[in-house]
């Protein structure tokens, strides 16, 4: 690290609240290089073509020169003090998440990017902050004013003209949306855990409507905005919208079209939320350029990291500033492979889906409740009251060998029910130690007692895409509900989020399946911080068929 970036510590920070309207000289407590001066524009207007105005703040370097852009969009609010860091009494297990005092939550740190040459700026979409638009999250309306505001931005007297965009979560999903547009000055984009299939990501899991998470997040927009009435009511678009319609394929952001060089991040550890989406991104962009990093961890903990926030900045070098770094000698993939909590090893890959991959089957005996390498000839019924939380079956594999599974899991299940027309079904894949005890990992929204995978599936829900499914990763098309008979016996495919595990010779995968949710949150009252299943269709006793012309299975990638 060179002398120059080092602070000086008989200077006094700026409170974030002393800051004013326009050009201000401020001193920021940056957690890497000390105390640091900077100029910091607030409320600097940008209009759209519309009319309407959005506002930025803007961090630049104290010194004349043209510098690239780092860039995040969201509505949480551009003047948001970094949140994350007060949330500890209500997430008691949100790590240690290191920041200056002027970082939004999620987004750039100015404290981390200004002092190495890289201007800052903080988009309030529309509205947000003082923009009383219409707001609409995660839209191609959105995507056309962060169009606007990058091609403004490349055009200031202090940028030299590439933009770079990088954030986490709404963050993400933004950079998916505004790159699938190609603004001729986005020069790379570091979309980190996101997703951009909002039906299927978020607003519903496997059909099942979600009425946690997703009904809080939008409350919690309301709440920041009580100024502003027009914004989206999506809690009631989905209730009107069950099924994948016209409504939201217009909010799935058309990622082939993306040609930006791309650093994505994935996580094992957010499956309900960013996980398929920041796979699905990279996988369907069609940009030359494009890298994935893939750890197990929590969130925001790993994108404050300073190792990643060197990755970060390797990549933006690259393209933003034009040097010659061998950046490109980085390799593909970068994944984790998990062993215990916070325990795992780093691997390489030139692809995602790993192509070393042997899609295994291991088959469902419902008479002995294990998993077998050979298909089971004797047909056996196992049941569960889908209406009973502590009901549930399981099935259990014990590895003769170190195995590693890397990628998405396939659930393949033939089911009926008597009592009603559907069925809800959550499945869970876990790991026992050689005694017998479960391993944790970090989950979504940071808990720590989560598992290795997770799945869900409406029955009717049931049909695939077949052009798009794979043997490790069913597609449904959620576009029209199949209800059951009395008694029908159906064949179902439960798409289980991607994972990477490592289990040890005398180590245990279970497959868990019951009628409600494999592993509660432990949210605080009030606050739904994790994803719930609340309105289910359930009623009595779910059959699984296993055995004979019933052939349960459990697709598992094996790594070679």
């Amino acid at each position: 690290m060179t002398s120059k970036l080092l602070g000086n510590p008989k200077l006094t920070v700026t409170d974030v609240n002393d800051v004013k309207e326009d050009l201000n000289h401020i001193v920021v407590d940056s957690v890497q290089f000390g105390n640091q001066e900077m100029i910091m524009e607030k409320d600097v207007t940008v209009e759209m073509k519309d009319g309407e105005k959005l506002y930025v703040n803007i961090f630049r370097p104290n010194k004349e020169g043209q510098f690239p852009v780092v860039m995040s969009a969201d509505t949480y609010g551009k003047d948001n003090k970094p949140k994350i860091t007060n949330m500890g009494a209500n997430w008691p297990t949100l790590g240690a998440i290191p920041t200056s005092s002027f970082t939004p939550e999620e987004s750039p740190d100015p404290g981390f990017w200004v002092p190495q040459d890289y201007v800052v700026i903080k988009v309030a979409l529309r509205g947000s902050s003082k923009s009383n638009g219409v707001l609409s999250p995660w839209s191609k309306r959105e995507a056309e004013d962060y169009y606007e505001v990058i091609e403004w931005a490349a055009q200031q007297e202090w940028s030299n003209g590439n933009i770079g965009t990088n954030g986490v979560s709404y963050l993400a999903v933004t950079q998916w949306w505004v790159a699938s547009l190609n603004p001729p000055h986005l020069k790379a984009m570091i979309p980190w855990e996101g997703l951009n299939d909002m039906y299927r990501e978020v607003a519903f899991h496997g059909g099942i409507p979600d009425t946690g998470f997703y009904r809080f997040w939008i409350q919690g927009i309301f709440a920041r905005w009580t100024d502003n009435p027009n914004i989206e009511d999506l809690i009631q678009a989905q209730k009107d919208h069950p099924l994948f319609d016209d409504f939201w394929k217009q909010r799935q952001a058309p990622l082939h079209q993306i040609k930006t060089p791309i650093l994505a991040c994935a996580s094992w550890s957010t499956q309900g939320l960013h996980n398929r989406g920041s796979f699905e991104g990279f996988k369907q962009a069609s940009s030359e350029d494009k890298w994935l990093y893939i750890h197990g961890r929590k969130e925001w903990e790993s994108y404050y990291a300073r190792e990643n926030l060197e990755r970060q900045k390797a990549f933006f070098d690259y393209y933003l500033k034009e040097e010659d770094n061998d950046w490109k000698d980085t390799p593909t993939v970068t994944y984790e492979v998990r062993d215990q909590f916070y325990r795992g090893e780093f691997k390489t890959a030139t692809s995602f889906p790993l192509p070393n991959t042997e899609y295994t089957p291991l088959y469902l005996n419902g008479k002995e409740l294990t998993l077998n390498q050979n298909a089971v000839s004797e047909e056996n019924t196992t049941s569960y009251d889908s209406e009973n939380e502590k009901d549930e079956v399981r099935f259990s594999y014990t590895f003769d060998k170190d195995t590693e599974l890397v990628g998405n899991m396939n659930l393949k299940l033939w089911v009926s029910t008597d009592d009603t027309d559907d069925m809800d079904l959550f499945a869970g894949i876990k790991k026992l130690d050689r005694r017998g005890n479960e391993v944790h990992f970090p989950d979504f929204n940071h808990i720590e007692d989560g598992q290795v995978a997770t799945g869900w599936l409406r029955a009717s829900h049931r049909e695939l895409d077949q052009e798009k499914s794979t043997i490790a990763q069913p597609w449904h098309a959620h576009e029209q509900e199949l209800k059951l008979n009395n008694g029908e016996v159906v064949p179902v495919e439960i798409e289980l989020l991607p994972s990477g595990t490592l289990f040890k010779q005398g180590e245990t995968l279970e497959v868990v399946v019951k009628g409600s949710e494999v592993v509660k949150g432990n949210s605080t009252p009030g606050m739904s911080t994790r994803y719930e299943h609340n309105e289910t269709v359930n009623k009595g006793h779910h059959h699984i068929h296993t055995g004979g012309q019933y052939d349960s299975q459990l697709i598992i990638p094996v790594t070679k």
